[in-house]
């Protein structure tokens, strides 16, 4: 689903801003005679603006209200990048094109459609910053920044690439095509602006556990009023839900170890955790469940809970009690509870409850 909604959004961009070009060449009859001074500029801002605002919905697929909320920044800085990479292109275009030069045609028009593809990719790659969390990581930042351009830049030389190609094998345009050649050719590169980004700007976070009931937050913990407690024992036991750092940590605090209600633990791509209540051993350590409740094992982009044959009845997936120790595949969205040990034939009174993701993830969605 993801791939088809990029490319629909770069098709209807593309052609969105080829329109609104013509408008301004053909009804309001301005710079006739320097037409990619109008034209590039148009096809730039709505490329530029469509891809952002594309991600933004995408990354947060069931709050429209927070992705208008969170577009304006991003949409001002697609709008005064396409713009200035839109006018740059156009007017190098303009100068190329004089006849005292004498420069191919087909050269002159990689040389604008590679502008308007740098133009997107910055734009795409600057405002992440505004709509994502995970942008806080620099190194994250900088990687997918630097993709972002690659991407933008290698997707409108192919497109020029593909374009000027076909018009060499057709020769002279057929008559039917005359008119269509310009929409085609900018719809040839939002199809690939959109393609590219829908792979170079995927999630980065697989996989990730939301906490839910049973984690809220209880005020601070003993040892973080009292640091002499964190140095009298390496194995001191920590009677609270929390991770095993380096291996684990959550999406919008890289530095926390307690697990409270709201936080996502950010999983890893592939291995195996353990989780149960055990604090040397867990990786995802929650009190008063056993010592060893189960495996969360994951691979690529799956993921599955591996049951402890002795307690998977203390296991619920989407609120149905396991009743065999088979692992059990997650789901986008699937709740995951651990209830607490019964102890004298007593009811467990507390649970803990997760929910899994593994697309369209992002911190802020």
């Amino acid at each position: 689903m993801r791939i088809y909604l990029y490319i629909l959004a770069g098709l209807s961009s593309a052609l969105i801003g080829w329109n609104i070009g013509q408008f301004f060449l053909t009804d309001l009859k301005w710079l006739q005679d320097f037409p990619e001074i109008i034209l590039f500029p148009c096809i730039a801002i709505s490329l530029a603006c469509g891809m952002v605002m594309n991600e933004i919905f995408i990354s947060n697929p069931t709050r429209p209200k927070l992705s208008f909320r969170n577009a304006k920044i991003p949409l001002l800085i697609a709008f005064g990048l396409g713009t200035l990479a839109g006018l740059i292109s156009g007017g190098i275009s303009q100068i190329l094109f004089l006849p005292q030069l004498s420069i191919p045609t087909p050269l002159i028009r990689i040389i604008g459609w590679l502008l308007i593809g740098v133009s997107v990719g910055l734009a795409e790659g600057l405002t992440w910053r505004w709509h994502s969390i995970e942008a806080g990581d620099k190194k994250r930042f900088w990687q997918r920044f630097i993709v972002s351009l690659l991407g933008g830049s290698i997707a409108s030389l192919l497109a020029a690439g593909i374009f000027e190609f076909s018009r060499g094998i057709l020769g002279e345009i057929p008559e039917i095509f005359k008119g269509f050649e310009d929409p085609l050719g900018f719809a040839i590169l939002g199809l690939l602006l959109g393609l590219t980004f829908s792979l170079t700007n995927s999630p980065s976070y697989l996989g990730a556990l939301r906490a839910g009931t049973g984690f809220e937050y209880t005020g601070e913990n003993y040892e973080d009023v009292d640091p002499k407690l964190k140095t009298t024992s390496k194995t001191t036991y920590k009677n609270f839900p929390h991770i095993k750092k380096p291996i684990l940590k959550f999406v919008n605090d890289s530095e926390a170890e307690e697990i409270e209600e709201g936080l996502s633990i950010q999983l890893p791509g592939n291995g195996k955790l353990i989780i149960g209540s055990d604090p040397t051993k867990s990786d995802i350590c929650i009190p008063e469940i056993h010592s060893h409740v189960a495996n969360l094992v994951i691979k690529k982009r799956d993921a599955f809970i591996v049951p402890n044959p002795e307690c998977f009845r203390d296991i619920e997936v989407n609120g149905q009690r396991l009743t065999s120790k088979n692992y059990i595949r997650l789901k986008h969205n699937y709740v995951v509870t651990f209830h607490t040990e019964k102890q004298d034939g007593q009811k467990e009174t507390k649970f803990y409850r997760f929910v899994y993701y593994n697309r369209f993830l992002d911190p802020q969605s």
